[in-house]
């Protein structure tokens, strides 16, 4: 499959694109993004058909220089510790809380990648990949949900933007049960989340009409 060119940051989705997408192999596009803090993001579009997408917003790796430097500093005090008791319990203690403290962030801090896949017949599934391979899944039925919207927050001292799913409540379908966070680790900016909104409210669109549709 050809390449396309990127679409400049900011710049509106194509009616063509998802229609590309019919019957054949899914489109796939990458454009670099912010997040909050200045630093970089990747969005990565997967356009499977009009009614299913899948956006991916990876974050940068663990850098192998800043490992480095934590454990030496680790292992620094332990040592420095050591030469004042002569206690060897202080290195083997250090090493192990180390690798320990290595393991855990990898496991259940340390996101790599987190997806967004909309199917208007079924719903709404959030993953969450770690960087030690760990993945968690949330998925919404379509029934449940009652829009996707941009939010803004105070973080830091500063006005943030936030792409959320609103759940309808089960016993009141008028009113909002629940509001999910979507994309909270990597926090990308407003430009990222209005490509990623603007394709989900088309899809939710395709959805209504084919529900009230004959």
């Amino acid at each position: 499959m050809e390449e396309e060119p990127a679409r400049g940051r900011g710049e509106p989705a194509t009616e063509e694109e998802p229609a590309r997408g019919r019957g054949g192999p899914a489109m796939e596009e990458e454009q670099s993004f912010s997040d909050i803090c200045g630093g970089r993001l990747a969005l990565q579009r997967r356009y499977y058909s009009p009614s299913c997408r899948e956006f991916c917003v990876s974050s940068p790796r663990l850098s192998l220089r800043s490992l480095t430097a934590v454990t030496c500093a680790v292992w620094l005090a332990a040592y420095g510790l050591f030469a004042l008791s002569e206690n060897s319990t202080i290195l083997s203690a250090a090493i192990f809380v180390t690798l320990l403290g290595l393991l855990g962030y990898l496991h259940f801090v340390k996101i790599d990648h987190e997806t967004l896949l909309i199917i208007d017949s079924l719903g709404i599934q959030m993953t969450s990949s770690y960087a030690s391979g760990k993945e968690s899944i949330t998925f919404f039925e379509m029934d449940s949900v009652k829009d996707v919207i941009i939010n803004e927050a105070i973080y830091m001292q500063k006005v943030i933007y936030y792409l959320c799913i609103l759940l309808k409540d089960p016993v009141e379908p008028h009113e909002i049960a629940q509001v999910v966070p979507v994309f909270q680790n990597a926090k990308p900016r407003l430009d990222c989340l209005i490509e990623v909104y603007r394709s989900c409210q088309e899809i939710l669109a395709h959805q209504k009409a084919t529900s009230t549709s004959p």
